[in-house]
């Protein structure tokens, strides 16, 4: 299981006919009715590159932790230099608002400080919160809810911005779960690529939409894999909203702690501009 900017040589090698097969394997969103109902699902604009992300509350959203670390420093990004843009088409969005801080569980952490960020455990912790500086109106997007792991074959769908299709959001309507792995891994046979780390995976309940995961790797056999969600947005919320928990960066946001204290016992990073 490899992060997709470490499966790069692998999706490059890809021939013109199978890059035409993968994208005829997407709903394209190219007008802005197309978009109805999948606002609150967003450009993730960073200082090096971009990924995908998602509203589950009026400030906050979801994406991939790896999303947040420079993939050539292994550097955090600091908030101040990302920007979240809901419903981003062909330059414009629906509205966009810079990032306050962010969380990622500690455990990535500690992985990414190791390079060990490509392992299992790193899957299953790829995850990230983000506090947007100003809440999203009601009237501009509803943010989506969070789902329980459902069974090996239900079938989901992934909404991203992926390289060729960055402009606009594109759907892949029709895959499915094919395995757990450690009960807190989902495999998925999605066609993902660069840009859709961080994609919500959707899974319909209700009639109504879930995200059951967000895209952690992928690789070009077609097959990707993200993390079980509910217990770590749990955590990361309530890390989010503890404000004696605010931190403190040193200079050039090289070490980050938690309330002054040593790396020991914190449950999430953050980051504030």
């Amino acid at each position: 299981m490899r992060y997709l900017a470490a499966a790069c040589l692998a999706l490059l090698s890809l021939t013109p006919a199978a890059t035409a097969q993968s994208r005829a394997a997407f709903d394209v969103m190219e007008s802005r009715g197309d978009l109805l109902g999948w606002e609150a699902v967003g450009r993730l604009d960073l200082p090096n590159g971009f990924c995908t992300g998602a509203l589950i509350g009026r400030d906050l959203v979801l994406t991939a932790a790896h999303c947040v670390f420079d993939p050539v420093t292994g550097e955090p990004y600091p908030a101040r230099g990302m920007t979240f843009r809901a419903g981003y088409h062909h330059g414009s969005a629906i509205t966009e608002r810079r990032v306050d801080r962010w969380a990622v569980p500690e455990r990535y952490s500690e992985l990414a400080a190791d390079g060990t960020s490509s392992s299992g455990s790193a899957v299953a912790t790829d995850v990230a919160l983000l506090r947007l500086a100003q809440p999203v109106s009601s009237a501009e997007a509803d943010p989506f809810r969070v789902h329980e792991m459902p069974a090996p074959g239900t079938r989901v769908s992934v909404v991203s911005y992926g390289r060729g299709r960055e402009e606009v959001l594109s759907r892949q309507p029709d895959c499915e779960i094919t395995r757990r792995y450690r009960e807190d891994v989902l495999g998925f046979d999605c066609d993902v690529t660069f840009g859709s780390s961080g994609a919500p995976v959707f899974v319909r309940e209700d009639n109504r939409l879930r995200i059951l995961s967000v895209i952690s790797s992928g690789n070009a056999r077609g097959e990707s894999y993200g993390p079980s969600l509910p217990a770590l947005v749990s955590e990361l919320r309530q890390r989010l909203n503890r404000e004696d928990a605010r931190p403190k960066v040193t200079t050039g946001a090289r070490r980050i702690t938690v309330g002054g204290g040593s790396r020991e016992g914190i449950g999430a990073r953050f980051i504030k501009p």
